[in-house]
């Protein structure tokens, strides 16, 4: 079996593959990760997950590289990471009593002779928010964990609970969806 390069510092995508069991290490891209405005949900996690997987496999011309990125996106708007506390609660301000979606964009570059096999895919999960007061989302919003998670809420931690139904793959939500990562890397030729 080759190695399993992650193309990601996520200590939550560590978690998640770490959790069913699949060996890797870790190298990490510093790529671009501006695109367009307009850019479809699902194009845009895939186009970023390519990017920093083939920026990774290029110094693993041996081994399986993974990258992933995930958004969350309210309609076709989407919503990175708050810049400050401010921006964290208008963001959760907006999803409070709505369903919004997270996507998670996947790429797997297999090693080979010649072109690479690559995969790509995404996997979206539709997410329900309790409709939250002012004070429970300031509160939240204050607690610091918001500014690094995209769409200003981490499901696994305090966010929690603001969530009040999820259909589709939790692990997804966390940032990679494990179960079809683990099949496309184990149940598939190479």
């Amino acid at each position: 079996m080759k190695k399993i390069i992650l193309a990601s510092a996520s200590p939550r995508r560590r978690e998640l593959l770490e959790q069913v069991g699949i060996p890797f290490e870790t190298d990490t891209s510093d790529v671009d990760e501006v695109m367009p405005e307009g850019v479809a949900p699902g194009h845009y996690v895939e186009e970023l997950s390519k990017r920093k997987a083939g920026a990774v496999a290029i110094r693993h011309p041996e081994d399986i590289v993974l990258g992933a990125d995930t958004i969350v996106a309210l309609g076709d708007r989407i919503l990175g990471k708050p810049k400050d506390e401010e921006e964290a609660y208008e963001m959760l301000n907006m999803l409070a009593g709505r369903y919004h979606s997270v996507y998670t964009g996947v790429t797997i570059i297999f090693p080979g002779t010649g072109a690479r096999k690559m995969e790509v895919f995404n996997v979206r999960t539709d997410v329900k928010m309790y409709d939250s007061d002012e004070s429970i989302l300031r509160k939240y919003a204050s607690c610091g964990e918001p500014l690094d998670k995209a769409g200003a809420y981490g499901i696994q931690g305090k966010g929690a609970i603001l969530v009040e139904r999820i259909e589709g793959d939790y692990s997804n939500v966390k940032g990679l969806p494990v179960a079809e990562v683990y099949r496309r890397l184990f149940c598939s030729e190479f």
